[in-house]
């Protein structure tokens, strides 16, 4: 398989720089096999989904891990905070910690650099060795991280969004808890509690899995066959009550490409503490019916799962939503899919 086959012409002005005032008010084009897709909104995913089913939902907190620093020349670095050596929750409250994260420009930070961060006095960033890909090993002293990263980091916004986000908390999910992911589960960003509580009172039961999303929400696939790609390692969990829930659900619904990761994961490997699954056709899911989800960038291997979950005709369902004025990626709008439907 190669990258190329998984392009399309996305113009610019389709993709959504700011969300929407309502979270639910986004459009879902929904999949429905052969047949002409449907042209829904969100907030009528209670009418799309039945008794039985279970929607999964990734609770990952995204931190405002970028950081803006100063070398001891004077020259600007930025950093983004990917993923402490341990439970993030951990290193969010111990006075040193360790990282891995991007430095830009990485290569005029040497080993052993030490990065005064913009208006933080109780922060200190310690650049260590090269993993590649502009990926450095980082030694963190705060006495207390999380709420150093609240007064000087920033949402860590893909670079395709432009324009400032006023509110932060809309790069949250509602239902977000353990902190610890550098980019959002933006699939989630649609939902509200108001909407989760009306699927459970028609029978539709919520549960949620942890997957920190981390290098490759950032990183373009570099290869032309997708034999050569590597995933990068995700740390993820899923819990014994989501795991009894799973046992018993008719049809299982994901909130999500890093759910349905998170899922397949644990449904081939179990909580093995992280996973560097690449999602391709063919591939046999074992979990996931159906998937509710954003529109993704082209040669992304978000697109390559997508292409696993319901073959070719994602490309008419992209061409649908282009000309139907569909919004894209992160704070755009959203379809459902269905993996079973001919």
């Amino acid at each position: 398989m190669l990258i190329d086959d998984f392009d399309y012409v996305l113009p610019p002005e389709r993709i959504a720089q700011t969300p929407l005032t309502e979270r639910t008010a986004s459009k879902l084009l929904v999949d429905r096999g052969s047949l002409r897709p449907e042209h829904r909104v969100v907030d009528q995913l209670d009418e799309l989904l039945a008794p039985g089913d279970l929607v999964v939902m990734n609770n990952t907190k995204v931190l405002a891990a970028r950081l803006l620093g100063t070398r001891p020349t004077g020259g600007k670095t930025e950093v983004l905070l990917l993923e402490s050596n341990g439970p993030a929750a951990v290193a969010l409250s111990t006075e040193r910690s360790q990282w891995v994260g991007l430095v830009r420009p990485s290569k005029k930070v040497p080993p052993g650099t030490e990065l005064e961060i913009a208006g933080e006095d109780d922060l200190v960033i310690t650049v260590g060795d090269d993993l590649g890909e502009g990926r450095r090993e980082l030694t963190v002293e705060s006495t207390n991280l999380e709420a150093a990263l609240v007064r000087a980091g920033q949402m860590p916004l893909p670079p395709y969004i432009t324009e400032t986000l006023d509110d932060p908390n809309r790069y949250q999910t509602v239902y977000a808890e353990p902190p610890g992911s550098a980019a959002a589960p933006t699939a989630g960003l649609h939902l509200t509690n108001e909407l989760l509580a009306r699927l459970e009172s028609i029978g539709v039961q919520t549960a949620t899995v942890e997957l920190v999303v981390g290098l490759d929400t950032f990183r373009p696939v570099m290869v032309d066959d997708l034999s050569d790609h590597h995933m990068h390692s995700e740390k993820f969990q899923v819990s014994s009550d989501t795991a009894a829930k799973l046992d018993a659900a008719q049809r299982v619904v994901a909130i999500g490409t890093t759910t349905v990761r998170a899922l397949e994961s644990w449904a081939r490997f179990g909580n093995v503490g992280s996973t560097n699954l690449f999602i391709r056709d063919p591939f046999d899911f074992r979990i996931v019916d159906k998937l509710f989800t954003n529109f993704h960038m082209p040669k992304s291997t978000l697109l390559v799962m997508i292409d696993a979950f319901i073959g070719a005709r994602w490309r008419d369902l992209y061409a649908e939503a282009l000309e139907s004025n569909y919004r894209f990626l992160s704070f755009g709008d959203a379809m459902l899919l269905d993996r079973h439907a001919e």
